[in-house]
């Protein structure tokens, strides 16, 4: 689409702003216009994603929480306009220079996120039923697991010439079984601490916490975007899925990582079984799990060097979650020994 394509594309959804626009770049889902009212971001999402992820920015703001990029209004209230089956909504455009490094940036970002958390935090009723038939099938699914494990393990061992998957999966055996019982051990010890309790601790989480859905405007100060997928939940389901991208990397001590969320607990610290249930999700060993068992189910149409690779990726990323996971419970039981308390 050219230049004039596009100014025409636009102009009505921008009149419902009563914005003149002279010029759009296109970013995608993100449109920068410059206009007779100065530079805004206009963001393009799906109709049938719906918008209430602006209802939860606007309670954040009646929070006293403004380190969210703001949404503008169209001139008869509305926060989003329809146009052509999605909807489009209106901010201002932040020049996000960054002018620290990249454990600076990231520090802020989970700065930030414990106080949206902290603000957004409530108690909601959770039948003690639903508890018990959650944690049930949970554990169902660990067995399910170490039997498929167990199995495979002999399956390959009673081979007698291996594959280079097996070999490769038997190598790996011993630390995908430590650390399914240490994520088993972790939630069924979380079981033990809530199973009488009534209550649960959730948070607005921003549902896709990334450091591209962090920007700085020109002051340095840091705001977040992308609300789209927020929602209530446990505050480290903003957590994990931000972990699993950035620890699925080739071997490395992810000491970074370590940093931001034990700096992010100085903010909003986990209760004990918030604590425990994180432990137990991160070290839970699923995605190589699925991979043996996929490469087990496709025995007659298996590529063997791409199932090697993707064992051994996952074998990695097992391997950084495991570290993380480790140092953060060193942390937890030297703070346990300073306060003079036992170690969870």
């Amino acid at each position: 689409m050219n230049d004039s394509n596009r100014l025409q594309a636009f102009a009505p959804i921008l009149k419902h702003y009563q914005i003149e626009p002279y010029f759009i770049e296109d970013f995608g889902k993100v449109f920068k216009i410059y206009s007779n009212k100065g530079t805004f971001s206009l963001k393009k999402v799906p109709a049938n994603s719906g918008t209430d992820f602006i209802r939860h920015v606007h309670f954040l703001f009646q929070k006293g929480y403004n380190r969210i990029v703001p949404i503008y209004p169209t001139i008869d209230g509305r926060y989003a306009v329809l146009h052509e089956n999605d909807l489009y909504y209106l901010m201002p455009w932040l020049s996000n220079e960054v002018k620290e490094d990249r454990n600076e940036r990231h520090q802020q970002l989970f700065r930030e996120l414990a106080r949206l958390h902290t603000l957004s935090a409530k108690e909601i009723p959770v039948k003690k039923e639903e508890r018990t038939e959650h944690y049930e099938k949970t554990i169902q699914q660990f067995e399910k697991n170490q039997e498929f494990l167990s199995g495979f393990i002999e399956e390959c061992e009673n081979k007698v010439y291996m594959s280079p998957f097996q070999l490769l999966f038997c190598l790996y055996f011993n630390e995908i079984s430590q650390a399914l019982r240490f994520s088993k051990g972790k939630f069924e010890e979380w079981y033990d601490n809530t199973k009488e309790q009534e209550k649960a601790r959730m948070v607005i989480t921003h549902g896709k916490i990334s450091s591209e859905h962090f920007l700085y405007d020109e002051k340095g100060y840091g705001y977040f975007s992308n609300f789209e997928e927020a929602g209530y939940g446990s505050p480290f389901h903003d957590l994990l899925p931000f972990l699993s991208r950035t620890l699925k990397t080739n071997p490395k001590q992810n000491d970074d990582c370590v940093g931001w969320i034990h700096h992010y607990q100085k903010h909003f610290p986990f209760k004990t079984d918030e604590k425990l249930l994180f432990y137990s999700y991160l070290a839970y060993p699923l995605p190589i799990i699925q991979v043996a068992e996929k490469y087990y189910h496709k025995k007659n149409s298996r590529n063997e060097m791409k199932s090697v690779k993707q064992l051994q990726n996952q074998y990695w990323y097992l391997k950084n979650t495991e570290y993380v996971v480790m140092k953060l419970t060193e942390i937890d039981a030297d703070s346990a020994i300073n306060e003079g308390a036992p170690p969870q």
